[in-house]
């Protein structure tokens, strides 16, 4: 289905005047044949981030060779920061703090302890892991109410599934505490957000660093699979305990049986982990192709 964009109309004698309602515009193409005027262009609209396309039949024929002005604009607030863009930069800034920590940290300690770093990871790290995860919950509200282009459905998938398993699986059970699959899964996560977040800090002022984007655009292939796997081992060790514990178990009715145990969640879980995982990766595969096609368009 084609979308359409908001146009805006006015007419000063014999001269018209429109303005397309599209911000981040790339790939215009405008086309003026007698009396019809076809636009269209990728960007950001009511919408949001796709490609727009409309056609305007003219009364009377238009001449434009004779005078024709296109002009394609970014809105930008001047002298002061709007209060969207704070919140956005701020907001990054922190989750890349937090990240950064974490991942400095995880390094330093495995150089200096070696394997032996692997086994206090949660009880070294999980706190700021903790502030962090929960954070990203607001990344769900800023899809949602629009402050960001991206999907609410991809990035509900991945804020729910790590907050599952660092607040079910790794924090519910201390006999997880000590499992080195945690230190690969915080090492992984860590490992891809302190790219993502600077890359969202410059784009809140439409600024770039090309190797930053490539990064971004590319990190994800190895790791985000890499991580999804060290999640399913986590779960995979869990299954066990939980089924010893009975925690989380929900009970029945006596003349039914004891109870069900949370670990048949888990095996629906596992299975669930990897369908999000092929949506997640189609949906950044889309992104990266659509980025890095656009750029290549703007260098021919």
């Amino acid at each position: 289905m084609t979308l359409t964009p908001l146009v805006y109309w006015a007419q000063r004698h014999e001269e018209i005047y429109l303005r397309v309602e599209l911000t981040d515009a790339q790939n215009i193409a405008v086309c003026v044949q007698e009396n019809i005027l076809r636009f269209r262009a990728q960007g950001h609209g009511a919408k949001g981030q796709n490609e727009y396309e409309f056609s305007l039949e003219f009364f009377l024929p238009v001449k434009p060779e004779e005078r024709r002005r296109l002009k394609a604009s970014r809105h930008k607030e001047e002298g002061f920061v709007s209060l969207k863009t704070g919140y956005l930069f701020v907001y990054n800034l922190v989750q890349f703090l937090g990240f950064s920590w974490i991942f400095v940290n995880m390094t330093v300690r495995l150089f200096i302890f070696g394997k032996d770093s692997l086994y206090d990871t949660f009880h070294t790290i999980s706190d700021v892991m903790f502030f962090c995860q929960l954070l990203a919950a607001v990344e769900v509200l800023n899809a949602a109410f629009g402050f960001v282009k991206t999907g609410v459905f991809p990035t509900l998938i991945q804020v729910s599934g790590r907050n599952f398993i660092i607040f079910v699986v790794f924090g519910s059970l201390e006999e997880m505490h000590r499992q080195p699959v945690v230190f690969f899964v915080f090492y992984l996560w860590s490992a891809i957000e302190i790219v993502r977040y600077p890359y969202y800090m410059l784009g809140c002022f439409n600024t770039e660093w090309k190797t930053l984007t490539w990064l971004r655009y590319t990190m994800w292939i190895p790791l985000y699979p890499l991580g999804v796997l060290a999640e399913a081992v986590a779960v995979i060790q869990s299954i066990h305990i939980f089924d010893e514990t009975k925690l989380f178990s929900i009970p029945l009715p006596k003349n039914i049986g004891t109870s069900i145990s949370f670990s048949y969640i888990l095996h629906i879980y596992l299975v669930l982990m990897f369908l999000g995982l092929f949506i997640n990766v189609r949906h950044l595969y889309k992104q990266r192709k659509r980025r890095f096609r656009t750029k290549k368009r703007k260098a021919n």
